[in-house]
């Protein structure tokens, strides 16, 4: 479903992301995707290494474009063709929360994927609503860093009370496919949530990518669970545990830090981690 000669950057995490997706969605599934680093990857007109229908759509209306579409295939009677969002942070924590959240509360039959790389990094790396607090950004330099908590869309979104939720990384490809082969037996909204690893804007080697998305679910920083109708939290993958600090030390986005603001973020991803751990008791 997603042949080579794409414009992605080697080692980018969302582009490994959209081929174990569609491996598992298969052919009969139809793209919208916003502004975002993906509006170019596939190429541009009238080439692209989609082999399924592709609709690009402004930046805002990801979930409304979604509900259009999904109406008009049940006019057609058509149920069985799956349409997927594919979305950045910017365009779900931010600027598409509205139309997102407004598909959410009308359930909408279909699938929602947020690949989130913490910034604007098709842009220039403007911090988002992803963005992790002390994180190095163009909009937040070294010296005045990040200083507010990513927002947590996997709340959010929870309180929808929406059939299917899960978070899931190309680090852990069996547990990203399985979810998809879920989430398409499911009718209602779906949300999943995919860490996806910019190696320009983290300020990694390429080939270290993978081995950074590891380490953000071993060091809890990135959980990987799922939450059915809201209530029901299920832990996937048991984190290793090991701290913060191996992962932060791998990204020059993280330099800068200081012992006192890596303590304080240790502290924040504990606490964030005993929180999902009592929801999934």
């Amino acid at each position: 479903m997603m042949t080579s000669g794409h414009l992605a950057c080697p080692g980018c995490g969302a582009a490994i992301a959209m081929r174990l997706a569609l491996k598992s969605l298969g052919p009969d599934t139809i793209v919208v995707i916003p502004a975002c680093c993906w509006a170019v990857i596939p190429g541009p007109f009238p080439y692209s290494n989609m082999k399924v229908p592709l609709m690009h759509t402004a930046f805002e209306t990801t979930g409304a474009v979604l509900s259009g579409i999904r109406a008009a295939l049940d006019i057609k009677e058509n149920k069985t063709t799956q349409i997927m969002g594919w979305a950045g942070d910017g365009g779900t924590f931010d600027i598409g929360l509205q139309s997102l959240s407004s598909a959410a509360e009308r359930n909408e039959d279909v699938i929602y994927v947020c690949y989130d790389n913490e910034a604007y990094m098709n842009t220039g790396i403007q911090q988002s609503g992803a963005t992790p607090e002390f994180t190095w950004t163009t909009t937040t330099p070294v010296d005045f860093p990040k200083m507010t908590p990513k927002k947590n869309i996997d709340r959010i979104m929870a309180s929808h009370g929406i059939p299917y939720l899960a978070t899931t990384s190309p680090a852990f490809p069996h547990d990203l496919m399985a979810k998809f082969e879920k989430a398409k037996k499911i009718k209602g909204f779906r949300f999943i949530h995919i860490l996806a690893s910019c190696t320009a804007g983290w300020k990694i080697d390429s080939e270290k990518s993978i081995e950074v998305m590891r380490k953000a679910v071993d060091s809890k920083v990135f959980p990987i669970f799922e939450v059915e109708n809201g209530e029901k939290y299920t832990i996937n993958i048991e984190p290793k545990g090991i701290p913060v600090q191996d992962y932060l030390s791998m990204q020059g986005r993280f330099r800068h830090m200081t012992q006192e603001q890596i303590e304080s973020y240790q502290q924040y991803i504990d606490k964030s981690w005993n929180w999902l751990k009592k929801q999934a008791r």
